[in-house]
């Protein structure tokens, strides 16, 4: 059996924690301060976390965003997201949250933001590339 990355993750790696929850920079990330929020206690899926697991993911996420987007005005929005199971994409069998900081011009059409995780599904219609409220 492969050890988990995640559990054998070093103190030198965090970024920030509260109780449950650590969050650390993401070795492979999609964005400059691309974070992870992952859970002390080995669980594969978000489906078996705890009440308590939950709000400390809320709480870094809060914390992580507040302290980006001091460091970094450029940054204008953030994509947050979980992979669970093999069929979402998750490599890594324990839980972590992706906090993704995203500036203006990062990508052409953000439009549609996670909806891209399935190819062609990330445009839909509507308009222009502004916020749409239903």
């Amino acid at each position: 059996m492969n050890a988990c990355p995640f559990c054998e993750m070093t103190p030198d790696r965090i970024t920030a924690e509260d109780g449950p929850c650590i969050a650390v920079l993401d070795r492979y990330p999609v964005s400059r301060g691309h974070h992870l929020i992952v859970t002390r206690r080995h669980v594969a899926s978000f489906r078996e976390l705890t009440d308590e697991e939950w709000l400390a993911i809320h709480r870094l996420a809060r914390i992580l965003v507040l302290r980006m987007q001091s460091d970094d005005p450029a940054i204008q929005g953030f994509n947050l997201g979980i992979n669970d199971g093999p069929a979402a994409g998750q490599t890594i069998a324990h839980v972590h949250v992706h906090l993704i900081p995203r500036r203006t011009g990062d990508v052409r059409r953000p439009r549609g933001g996670i909806r891209g995780v399935i190819p062609g599904k990330q445009d839909y219609p509507g308009g222009e590339d502004k916020p749409q409220h239903p």
